[in-house]
């Protein structure tokens, strides 16, 4: 991040959630625009902001929000999973934020922390709040196209980046506290069934966001290891990309179209970029 993005001052969120550090940025939720432009969030200040592929930054929005992880949708609009606001939508040209839902039945989300679509443009998102191994309260709910709400998932400690195999037939959720990558079935009724660890990892924090690639393999950020753990399809670990900069990688994205991954790295407000093996899968965003 430039130098003149980065403004060091306390926020409620870093007190809750850094130990009170005086942060000039944390970034989070990349996602491509179908330009190729890249856009993450700054969760203390409100920010979204943009990066056009000479490496140009720019301030799309900034309003009273934490905002978390995003996704765009297939009409060019990004949605936002905001942790003080709930489920957003930005408009990239104006830079105007309306609210989708923030709140089920009048009851305020606890933390929305990620979300992503399927490829029918049903929205699944994290609602993380301050959940652990103490409170194992999170859920994972699914917005369909028709308006509908459904809790999927309850009882998680701490649930985080999500995702959903190309066929909608499970799904991968990242389990902070308890350390793990959880998969579920999704039955045709669209239920979750029978869900799992499908892998368990260790460190002081735990999974963060997630990408899938074309082949059905994970690219997981872990932010206590300062690195991201590639899977195969089956959950075997294939790959540890060690982050040389910083110790706190956040969330990763695949470009569309490409086997380069993003991945934010938040202790030092950066962007890393790393080619793999396999491709990006399939986007709701970007299907025609």
């Amino acid at each position: 991040m430039p130098a003149s993005f980065c403004k060091p001052r306390r926020t409620d969120w870093a007190d809750a959630n850094r130990g009170g550090a005086l942060l000039g940025n944390f970034l989070e939720g990349p996602s491509f625009d179908r330009a190729g432009n890249l856009y993450v969030t700054d969760i203390p200040h409100g920010r979204i902001l943009r990066i056009d592929a000479a490496g140009g930054w720019t301030l799309v929005a900034e309003y009273d929000g934490w905002p978390n992880g995003s996704a765009f949708h297939r009409d060019g609009s990004l949605w936002i999973a905001d942790y003080r606001r709930g489920l957003l939508r930005l408009d990239p040209a104006s830079g105007s934020i309306e609210t989708i839902l923030g709140h089920r039945n009048s009851e305020s989300f606890r933390g929305i922390n990620d979300l992503t679509f399927d490829l029918e443009g049903n929205c699944y998102f994290t609602d993380q709040g301050q959940s652990g191994l103490q409170d194992p309260t999170g859920k994972v709910y699914r917005l369909r196209t028709d308006g509908g709400l459904d809790c999927l998932i309850p009882g998680i400690p701490s649930p985080n980046g999500l995702a959903i195999d190309h066929q909608a037939r499970a799904i991968h959720v990242a389990v902070t506290r308890a350390n793990q990558l959880w998969r579920g079935p999704l039955m045709p009724d669209g239920s979750a069934s029978k869900v799992h660890a499908f892998q368990t990892f260790y460190g002081a924090s735990g999974p963060d966001g997630i990408a899938l690639d074309a082949a059905g393999g994970i690219a997981m950020a872990h932010a206590s290891l300062g690195g991201i753990f590639v899977m195969d399809r089956h959950g075997e670990v294939v790959r540890f990309i060690r982050n040389a900069i910083g110790g706190v990688v956040t969330n990763v994205a695949f470009e569309p179209g490409s086997r380069r991954l993003i991945a934010t790295e938040s202790e030092t407000g950066s962007i890393l970029q790393m080619t793999l093996d396999t491709e990006a899968g399939a986007l709701f965003s970007h299907a025609e």
